[in-house]
């Protein structure tokens, strides 16, 4: 007689998750309020005392790139452009310090020519190569800008729309605020490394902000559903119980964007390095959003609503 065998044990060599997941979410989300209150009020700071590094898409004038071999330390550069009359220009390394970006007030062609010879006088042995040159005017970049802001603005408000359409309003005000969250953390993150503003970063941020309500949307669902079958719990339960349901899909999903972004970033060069930064940014925040955000959110203005509608009944007994 054979022995009987085992059950099969199922291996899940790259979850660091268990099976069926019973995670107090909302438990801490006064704590994940107090973490996103600091951050965002830091970036207000941020932006206040040193303002935003816009490039020459939104303030206008002339972006060179160049690359050294060897590299050229951005003061060499800096001591360059001042022989040339450019000394407020700004000079930053890129990299391992072989690319220069140069950002000034527009120039006639002649300087800008001028400049890689400039550099390479200054430092023999070295040779200089004009990879990128771009030129807007101040009227063009002002009108960028405004048209930029107005973009980020018209989106929110449409998903703002489109969520309490589909959902109810409690669910709206947190997905739309959780989107706000997003944009406004992973723009943070860019200014808190001095990193340039470009029409390459709003393309970014507006992508985050789909990305961020489609993250949203899916656990608002699950919440939805579990809420009209789990009806006898209370409404932290019936999160709870639904953000635990959808955390393996989260998770597969935010960890498969995230590394397809970390490739774009060391891979993908100095055009889109900016672009893949500000996703890398996004999809940590846009993952955590999505439950001590939005959720979060839902859950207190749930529980506001529900005290509202007692009080009215008490009100009406007495």
């Amino acid at each position: 007689m054979t022995k009987p065998q085992p059950a099969a044990t199922k291996h899940r060599f790259f979850s660091l998750l268990p099976d069926n997941p019973n995670l107090p979410f909302m438990k801490y989300r006064k704590y994940a309020y107090a973490l996103s209150l600091a951050f965002l009020l830091a970036t207000v700071g941020w932006i206040l005392v040193k303002g935003v590094d816009y490039s020459v898409d939104f303030t206008g004038g002339t972006l060179l790139q160049l690359q050294a071999s060897p590299p050229v330390p951005a003061d060499a550069a800096r001591s360059a452009l001042a022989s040339l009359g450019l000394g407020g220009a700004e000079v930053q390394t890129v990299g391992t310090g072989e690319e220069l970006l140069i950002r000034m007030e527009p120039q006639p062609d002649s300087v800008v020519a001028s400049i890689a010879t400039t550099i390479e006088a200054r430092n023999p042995g070295t040779k200089v190569e004009l990879r990128r040159q771009e030129t807007v005017g101040p009227r063009i970049g002002a009108e960028l800008r405004q048209k930029a802001i107005l973009a980020v603005l018209l989106s929110l408000a449409g998903m703002l729309l489109y969520v309490g359409i589909r959902y109810e309003f409690k669910f709206a005000i947190g997905a739309v605020i959780a989107i706000f969250h997003d944009v406004f953390a992973a723009f943070g993150v860019l200014l808190f490394l001095d990193r340039e503003i470009s029409l390459t970063v709003l393309a970014a941020l507006l992508t985050l902000a789909g990305y961020s309500v489609n993250d949203t949307i899916v656990v608002f669902d699950r919440i939805r559903e579990r809420g009209k079958q789990l009806h006898k719990l209370s409404h932290e339960d019936v999160m709870n119980t639904a953000m635990n349901e959808t955390l393996s899909r989260t998770m597969i999903t935010s960890v498969t964007v995230f590394l397809a972004c970390l490739a774009l970033y060391f891979f993908g060069g100095a055009v889109i390095n900016d672009f893949a930064l500000t996703m890398l940014a996004g999809v940590l925040f846009g993952t955590y959003s999505s439950i001590y955000v939005a959720s979060a959110l839902a859950l207190d203005i749930w529980n506001w609503i529900d005290r509202k509608k007692t009080a009215g009944r008490k009100a009406q007994a007495a």
